[in-house]
């Protein structure tokens, strides 16, 4: 069996691909869990992320206020893969061990975005659900943290290919020299 290591990527590639599966897969895991708990429908869950802008009125506002939750929603998933990206880095642990990294920072963005980030905001508060809890944890420690880290650990190869490639290259010139 042949083994091939991933292509590296640059940094804002992983910044945008992080951002763009973690956005995507967020969103699936939301509309389909929000379906089950409460019977909202796609719209209505862009609707219910809009409503941190908005507040009740987002669910008015028909297809404009799901497309505010859209943007809403993904800008807050490039940002997160950012800081993720960015904070691997100055701390290299956090692309070594990946898997790990990833699916702690997914459930420490879960957890500061509803009990730190959206207590501030207009969103349309709703009643503590223990399933959507931990389906939301889990959800983006799987689904948002996880791919982000992976997206960052390609960029990590790509820093050790440009080192191992220096290294190459500083020893010719003293073999040569």
């Amino acid at each position: 069996m042949i083994m091939s290591k991933s292509k590296p990527i640059t940094l804002g590639a992983a910044i945008f691909y992080g951002g763009l599966i973690a956005g995507i897969l967020d969103a699936a895991d939301g509309v389909v869990a929000y379906y089950f708990a409460a019977g909202f429908n796609p719209i209505q869950v862009l609707q219910f992320i809009a409503s941190g802008f908005y507040g009740a009125a987002a669910f008015q506002k028909g297809i404009s206020g799901a497309l505010v939750g859209l943007l809403a929603h993904f800008f807050i998933a490039f940002a997160v893969a950012a800081i993720y990206v960015g904070a691997t880095r100055f701390l290299p642990m956090l692309s070594r061990e990946a898997v790990m990294w990833g699916t702690i920072y997914g459930a420490a963005v879960f957890i500061v975005m509803n009990f730190v980030v959206l207590p501030h905001t207009a969103v349309v508060k709703s009643p503590l659900s223990l399933p959507l809890l931990l389906n939301g944890v889990l959800g983006h420690a799987l689904f948002v943290g996880l791919p982000i880290a992976l997206a960052a650990r390609r960029i990590t190869n790509q820093a050790s290919l440009s080192t191992q490639a220096l290294t190459y290259k500083a020893r010719a010139f003293q073999r040569n020299s």
